[in-house]
């Protein structure tokens, strides 16, 4: 919640798109669905699109499958590798959880970075300036945690996509913030009119 107000892309609410595979597919299907999704069916330029994985961390290996997946579709100095932080999920101490895939979009260097004007370097995708979005997550559900923390492979593994709605949108128009997208502007406005601060 700190984020909302401040950050460009963050929401109270927002509407998450997904799609879900429970024991079908996994991540050799997952990674190039999306990837067929961004690049060939909405056109996002494929040199703007960073793919990250699982760093390893934790005990928990780093995910070598979705890595060797990804250098078939992106040049391996576009794939980033994040920690549990960004790239392991889990909806609490125990049960289903599992590495993650995320893909950032860059959206240009003429955005400010604070690391830079600092006089450090914009870290990428590892970066909390507004250069770097996230707008798709591939939850790869491979584990069930149990109480003493081990972690036990799951007998069905699933994909667990988020992807919100506000942010692809605004990627797509080309817009800085999700609130100066068509999602938003009408409503803006409305509100606008109704108190006399258009």
């Amino acid at each position: 919640l700190d984020n909302v107000g401040p950050s460009f892309t963050h929401h109270t609410f927002f509407e998450m798109l997904g799609n879900f595979s429970f024991g079908d597919y996994f991540k050799a299907d997952a990674i190039p669905m999306a990837w067929t999704l961004l690049v060939d069916i909405w056109k996002l330029p494929t040199n703007r699109l960073f793919p990250t994985v699982f760093r390893g961390e934790a005990g928990v290996p780093r995910d070598d499958e979705a890595f060797e997946i990804w250098k078939g579709l992106v040049p391996v100095d576009r794939i980033g590798a994040l920690g549990a932080g960004d790239n392991f999920w889990q909806m609490g101490d125990t049960g289903p959880c599992g590495r993650c895939s995320e893909i950032y979009y860059f959206r240009g260097a003429d955005i400010p970075c604070a690391e830079e004007a600092a006089g450090g370097a914009c870290r990428g995708v590892e970066c909390r300036c507004h250069r770097y979005v996230e707008i798709w997550n591939n939850v790869f559900m491979e584990f069930d945690r149990q109480g003493d923390g081990s972690l036990e492979p799951l007998p069905a593994r699933s994909i667990d996509t988020g992807m919100g709605l506000e942010r692809v949108t605004s990627v797509i128009q080309g817009t800085r913030s999700t609130y100066d997208t068509d999602l938003f502007g009408p409503i803006l406005a409305a509100i606008g009119d109704l108190t006399g601060h258009a």
